[in-house]
C-alpha cells in the first residue's frame, strides 16, 4: 500500500512532467499536510520555485499544473490560493478507500524504507554505579529511535558504551581484593562498594598508591586483574538488566560493548590520525585540530587524544568505537544519543572523522542531543538530601502510584491483575513524560501531570485504546457480527477528521526516523485519541444501522490498532482494562 502522501506527490510528478516536460518530473512538489482547514486537507508550493526557472507567473505555473493533474478519484476541489498555493481536497470517497487499504495492512500502510544498517549508541551507564534518572533519558529516546528504525526495515544495532575502563578500576579492584575477591549480585552492595572504596582512596595514601598500581596491571592484562574487573562488570550487567527489564527496554536491539572493547585500537587510531597529518603535539599530549571549531580566544580548538602521560581520552575511545562501527559492523549510519553538553564534542569527533578519510560522504553522523530532567524548583532533578534519585527508585514510585490510580477505577479487579496494569501504566507514563517533551529542552518532572488521564499523557493514550477494545468487548457480549466490517463510509465531520489524521502515520514514522525526534510520534498519537474522542461523542458506533455500524467499528479498529503500534514504537505498553 503506497501511503497518501507519497501517492499525491506521484501525481504531481506526473502533472509536472505532462505540463512542463519530463525534465520537470524530479521536481520537488513540496505536497504538505495543511494546518488549517481553511486550506483543504494537504497543499502543494511548487508553482513559485518553478515560476524562476521557467520565466513564468507562480499562478499560471500553478494552472498548468492544475490543468495537468490527475484528481478526478482522489481530489473533491483543487484550487489556487495566493500567489500560486494548490489546495487539495480529498473525496471522502477517497478517504474511506485509504483507511480500508491501511486496515488490510498488517503494517498500517507504512512501507519499509530502502534497507541501511544503523548503529544507535544510547544508555551508557557506568560499571559498579547505580544508574540514576539522568540516564533515563538516553535510554528511552534511544529505545524509541531503533523501534522506529528497525519497523521501516533498517538493520539497526544498538551499542551500550559502558563505561567499564578508566583509573577509577585500579581503586575498585584493589578494594576488591581486600574484600575478598567477592561481591554481592545486589547493585545496592555494589553502590556502597564503590563509596567505601572512594573514602579508602581519599584518606589512605597507601591505598591509592596500590591502587595506582592495580591500574598499570589491568592495563598491562594481569591475569588475576582482569578477573577481579570481570566480576565487577559481570555484577553491574545483572543489575542493568534489571532494570532495562523494569523500562521494557528493547534488549533484543541493545548489546553491551563497552569503552574496554576498543583498548586494542587504540595505538591504531593514533597511528591512523599521524598518517592523515592530524596529528599535533600540544604541552606533550598529542591532540587533533578540526577544522572549524575555535576557543574563545580565536585559537583553534584541540581535541586532546592522548594525555601527556601517554593516557588515552575519551575522544580516543569514541575514534575506535567509531572505526569499529563503520569497518566492521558496516554501518552507514550512526547515531549517538547523550545530553546536550556533549554536543561539541561530538561535532568534533565527526569533523575529525570525515578529515581522517573514516567517515566518507555517504557516511550520516547524528548526534541525539536532549536537556535536563529538572524538579519542581526547576533545578536539576535530586532528592531533597541533594542526591541523584535513583533510577530504581523512580520506577518504584510510578508503579506504586498508578496501582493507587488503577485501585481507586477498577477496585474489583484481581490483585495479580492490577500490579500488572499499574507497572504498565505507570512505566509508560514515566517514559511518555520524557518522550513526548521535545528532547533538546529540559522538562520538569510532575508525577500528577505523567499520570492524568487527560492531556498528553501515556495514561491519557492507554485508556483511548482501552475505551475502544470495550466497544469490540460489548458488541461480542451483546451478539454484533462485524466480521469483515464493511465498507468505510464516511459522512460525518468527525469521521473524516479521525480518516485523515489515522492516513498521516506513515509520514509521521518517516518524519521521526529522519528528525529523531520521538516527541513527533507523541504529538501525532495524541492528535489521533483527541480526534477519535471527537469522533465517539459525535458518532454513534453499536448503535447505528448495520452498514453504519460496521463502517464504524472498522474506523474503531484500525484507530486501536494504530494506537498500539505507535505506542510500541515508543517502547510503551498496552492494556485491555485498565
Amino acid at each position: 500500500m503506497t501511503d497518501l502522501s507519497s501517492t499525491i506527490e506521484a501525481r504531481f510528478r506526473d502533472a509536472l512532467a505532462k505540463a512542463f516536460g519530463d525534465e520537470h518530473r524530479a521536481t520537488d512538489p513540496l505536497v504538505r499536510l495543511s494546518t488549517d482547514e481553511r486550506f483543504g486537507d494537504y497543499q502543494a508550493n511548487v508553482a513559485m520555485s518553478l515560476a524562476k526557472t521557467l520565466g513564468a507567473k507562480p499562478r499560471d505555473v500553478a494552472a498548468s499544473i492544475v490543468a495537468a493533474l490527475d484528481a478526478a478519484d482522489l481530489f473533491e476541489r483543487v484550487e489556487i490560493a495566493g500567489p500560486g498555493f494548490i489546495n487539495l481536497t480529498l473525496t471522502n470517497d477517497a478517504l474511506g478507500r485509504r483507511v480500508e487499504a491501511m486496515h488490510e495492512d498488517e503494517r498500517l500502510g507504512v512501507e519499509p524504507a530502502p534497507r541501511e544498517r544503523i548503529v544507535v549508541d544510547y544508555s551508557g551507564p557506568n560499571v559498579a554505579k547505580e544508574m540514576h534518572v539522568g540516564h533515563l533519558r538516553s535510554t528511552c529516546i534511544g529505545d524509541a529511535i531503533a523501534r522506529v528504525l528497525r519497523f521501516l526495515g533498517h538493520d539497526v544495532i544498538g551499542q551500550n558504551h559502558l563505561g567499564d575502563w578508566g583509573t577509577q578500576f585500579g581503586m575498585l579492584i584493589e578494594y576488591l581484593m581486600e574484600s575478598g575477591g567477592a561481591v554481592s549480585r545486589e547493585i545496592g552492595d555494589l553502590n556502597a562498594f564503590y563509596q567505601e572504596a572512594k573514602r579508602r582512596f581519599d584518606g589512605d595514601p597507601e591505598f591509592a598508591e596500590r591502587a595506582r598500581l592495580r591500574v598499570v596491571a589491568l592495563q598491562r592484562g594481569d591475569a588475576e586483574t582482569l578477573e577481579l574487573w570481570r566480576t565487577l562488570v559481570d555484577a553491574s550487567k545483572r543489575y542493568f538488566d534489571t532494570i532495562y527489564e523494569r523500562l521494557d527496554i528493547d534488549r533484543s536491539l541493545l548489546e553491551y560493548r563497552g569503552e574496554s572493547a576498543y583498548n586494542d585500537d587504540l595505538d591504531d587510531v593514533i597511528r591512523g590520525l599521524d598518517e592523515a597529518g592530524l596529528l599535533r603535539e600540544s604541552e606533550g599530549a598529542l591532540v587533533v585540530y578540526p577544522q572549524g571549531f575555535k576557543g574563545r580566544d580565536g585559537e583553534p580548538l584541540p581535541m586532546i587524544v592522548r594525555k601527556r602521560d601517554a593516557g588515552y581520552l575519551y575522544a580516543t575511545t569514541d575514534l575506535a568505537a567509531a572505526r569499529y562501527r563503520l569497518n566492521v559492523l558496516g554501518a552507514t549510519r550512526v547515531i549517538y544519543v547523550t545530553d546536550a553538553r556533549q554536543s561539541q564534542h561530538f561535532a568534533m569527533l565527526f569533523q575529525t572523522l570525515r578529515e581522517a578519510g573514516w567517515a566518507g560522504p555517504n557516511i550520516r553522523l547524528d548526534h541525539v542531543p536532549f536537556g535536563t530532567i529538572l524538579g519542581p524548583d526547576r533545578k536539576p532533578f535530586k532528592t531533597r538530601s541533594g542526591d541523584v534519585v535513583r533510577l530504581g527508585e523512580v520506577i518504584d514510585e510510578a508503579e506504586e502510584r498508578a496501582y493507587a490510580i488503577v485501585a481507586e477505577k477498577n477496585p474489583s479487579m484481581p490483585e495479580e491483575e492490577k500490579r500488572r496494569v499499574a507497572h504498565v501504566v505507570g512505566v509508560g507514563a514515566l517514559k511518555y513524560a520524557d518522550l513526548a517533551s521535545e528532547r533538546i529542552r529540559d522538562y520538569v518532572f510532575d508525577w500528577n501531570r505523567m499520570l492524568s488521564l487527560d492531556g498528553n499523557t501515556a495514561p491519557y493514550l492507554q485508556n483511548a485504546y482501552v475505551r475502544i477494545r470495550s466497544i469490540f468487548r460489548k458488541a461480542d457480549a451483546d451478539g454484533i457480527a462485524y466480521e469483515g466490517f464493511g465498507r468505510v463510509k464516511i459522512v460525518e465531520e468527525a469521521e473524516r477528521a479521525l480518516a485523515l489524521k489515522l492516513l498521516q502515520l506513515p509520514a509521521v514514522v518517516r518524519g521521526v526516523a529522519e528528525s529523531l525526534e520521538p516527541h513527533r510520534l507523541c504529538n501525532y498519537l495524541y492528535e489521533l485519541a483527541s480526534a477519535y474522542h471527537r469522533f465517539y461523542e459525535r458518532c454513534p458506533v453499536l448503535s447505528a444501522d448495520d452498514e453504519t455500524r460496521r463502517s464504524r467499528l472498522r474506523l474503531c479498529d484500525v484507530t486501536a490498532r494504530t494506537l498500539k503500534t505507535g505506542l510500541e514504537l515508543l517502547g510503551i505498553a498496552t492494556v485491555e482494562q485498565m
